[in-house]
């Protein structure tokens, strides 16, 4: 048993915790997982939070290694960890963590996995632990567990604008914008953090910035008083906005964020254009401690190409006073080793900045913010607009990502508003600043509407669908494997839960690449599905396809379609037409369409399992779609 009473620094003495857990039994053990056991003993077994294994190669395992979770409540914790390394001895303990204490541990114990070559076939292990996967149980709707007080359960609930960064550490961090479901993380921080080892399981860490930079203020009224302005009346506690970090490594040691503060009020009165925004940039060498992080401060800010001529009726968005919107920075570090800053929202497009790689900073001196005919060109160049000639774009939030094994860059964008409409689309060149082409041909630096579409409001049987898709990060995890997250939200007027479009979960989902190039996501989240083969017989049957069209704000619905053994499509808009399929390359060919193939939760069963899912694309069509019973 153990007994807690450590001091906190600033709580007082830690309450007491009756509690013991035996230590884990191993059982069925092959070349890659595990399957542990323990008991729990104690009265206090309703305090509880979390409970599961914590697991590594070394002696001395704790919550800070890799951990397993069972979320089953009950006396005992039972749990498989996947993904080990064959012939490789492990250590494990049972843990359980609760509110305001320590974590407790049980005795620790070893084992070690099997060889491959003296066990099982690896095609048989893998539909092992397919017939013996658990989905991930978290509720869509976390409403009842969206107060301050809770976020230890709140897994990828309330994310907004994520940016995710593989750490030398083995973890994922996630970063956002400061939004939640009832504003229950205002005054706790801003772009707060949290980290996984699976993408999956996600544990909350906080704010990363504990208020407004020191610069902010003293750079509005610096770049205010060359305006011949006085000074602002905003404040430190004011309405400055905490917007779309961007995180990445640098290198072993070094990681920079860059972050948006968009400054409340207008530029002169209301008949003026509304204030300006700034970039700024933090660096931390360590991301898994929130408190390291140092703020390096200014980087750019909006410019224009009106002089001093502000007075533009903060309505008239078409002709708003700022060419470039310093918000949503997103930022890349080509082969050659260049370090470059892309960023923009809604005005006139998006611009690339050349930084110096040893400070983060813009790599040519900025002047001032403003110039009549054109904007000032160390500002930044364009790289991809949607409406030449119109400054409200209803386009935002780049990530910029670099394929080694197509050798393109690739732009992501959001479109339209955020609520309901927001939808993705992907553009791509051989080049950091362009010209980017959509799927179609067209010259997206120039302008026009970009293709082919990535994610957009949908809705499969069973649920209500998600809208609001977009604002995404897009990573690998150096093996191969790429990932697209971002916020989902619970459509309007869903019964039962209040302000449901307020409703923000983060989502994960894995990317496919196509044989000529391009990234398409799938339409079910991630949930660590294990990528046994398919078969072509497993294919036979009915599907729930998604014509996934642009449709202003609104949810593209699922309809039947089933292949029949045959080779032929009985039912759905395709009916009539055939299908064939590359086992090897997991890819299905329906109607003429190039379908790829993965496997992923079914997150609409009750309960969820694991299902095939589709996404594919020609010129200006993406289709998603995914096996049902």
């Amino acid at each position: 048993m153990l007994l807690l009473g450590a001091c906190s620094k600033n709580d007082g003495p830690l309450p007491t915790i009756d509690l013991t857990l035996n230590s884990p039994v191993n059982s069925d053990i092959s070349y890659n997982s595990a399957t542990l056991s323990s008991t729990i003993s104690g009265s206090d077994i309703s305090s509880i939070v979390k409970k599961g294994f914590c697991y590594g190669t070394q002696q001395g395992v704790d919550i800070y290694s890799s951990t397993v979770e069972d979320r089953n409540s009950g006396t005992s914790i039972n749990a498989t960890i996947t993904g080990l390394t064959k012939n490789t001895t492990y250590y494990a303990k049972a843990f359980a963590t609760f509110q305001n204490t320590d974590p407790i541990y049980s005795n620790e114990v070893s084992f070690t996995t099997l060889d491959h070559d003296d066990s099982i076939s690896l095609t048989d292990s893998l539909n092992e632990l397919l017939a013996k996967y658990v989905a991930p149980v978290y509720p869509d709707d976390y409403t009842k567990i969206a107060s301050w007080s809770q976020r230890d359960l709140w897994n990828l609930a309330n994310i907004h604008d994520p940016s995710v960064v593989l750490a030398e550490d083995g973890y994922y961090y996630m970063y956002q914008t400061d939004a939640s479901y009832g504003n229950v993380t205002n005054g706790h921080g801003h772009f707060a953090a949290r980290r996984s080892k699976d993408l999956v399981n996600w544990e909350y860490l906080g704010g990363t910035m504990p208020s407004l930079p020191s610069w902010v203020i003293p750079k509005l009224n610096e770049i205010r008083a060359a305006m011949g302005l006085s000074a602002t009346t905003s404040t430190a506690g004011s309405d400055f906005g905490y917007w779309a970090p961007c995180v990445r490594k640098v290198r072993n040691g070094l990681y920079r964020m860059y972050y948006s503060i968009p400054c409340p009020g207008n530029i002169n009165g209301n008949n003026s254009w509304s204030e300006r925004a700034f970039i700024g940039m933090m660096e931390n060498t360590n991301p898994a401690n929130n408190d390291s992080w140092v703020d390096k401060g200014y980087v750019v800010t909006n410019a224009s190409d009106k002089g001093l001529n502000f007075y533009v009726s903060p309505t008239d968005w078409a002709n708003c006073y700022f060419k470039w919107n310093a918000i949503d920075p997103t930022y890349i570090i080509t082969p050659d080793g260049a370090h470059w800053l892309i960023y923009g929202s809604w005005h006139s497009g998006f611009v690339a900045m050349e930084l110096d790689p040893s400070t983060g900073m813009p790599k040519q001196p900025l002047g001032i913010p403003w110039a009549t005919g054109s904007a000032p060109a160390e500002y930044g160049q364009q790289i991809a607009t949607r409406t030449p000639g119109n400054r409200w774009q209803g386009s935002e939030g780049p990530e910029i990502v670099y394929n080694p094994q197509t050798n393109y860059y690739y732009l992501f964008v959001a479109y339209d508003e955020l609520s309901v409409a927001y939808n993705t689309r992907v553009c791509r060149s051989r080049n950091i600043t362009g010209p980017y082409t959509g799927i179609n041909g067209t010259n997206i630096t120039t302008g026009g509407e970009m293709y082919p579409i990535v994610t957009h409001p949908y809705k499969f049987n069973n649920s209500n669908g998600w809208v609001g898709i977009s604002h995404c990060a897009v990573y690998d995890d150096g093996n191969g494997n790429w990932f697209y997250s971002s916020q989902g939200r619970l459509p309007a007027n869903v019964p039962g839960i209040n302000a449901s479009n307020a409703v923000m979960m983060g989502q994960v989902r894995s990317i496919r690449w196509t044989t000529d190039g391009w990234p398409v996501v799938m339409p079910e989240r991630y949930g660590a599905v294990p990528q046994a083969p398919i078969a072509e017989s497993e294919l036979v049957g009915n599907w729930e396809h998604i014509d996934l069209s642009y449709r202003y704000g609104q949810q593209d619905v699922s309809t039947t379609m089933t292949l029949g053994a045959d080779h032929k499509i009985t039912t759905g808009t395709w009916q009539g037409g055939t299908w064939s399929y590359d086992a090897v390359n997991r890819i299905l060919t329906a109607n003429g369409v190039t379908l790829y193939l993965q496997r992923e939760v079914d997150w609409e069963a009750s309960p969820r399992v694991p299902t095939i899912v589709f996404a594919g694309y020609n010129t200006q069509k993406t289709y998603w779609g995914k096996k049902i019973k």
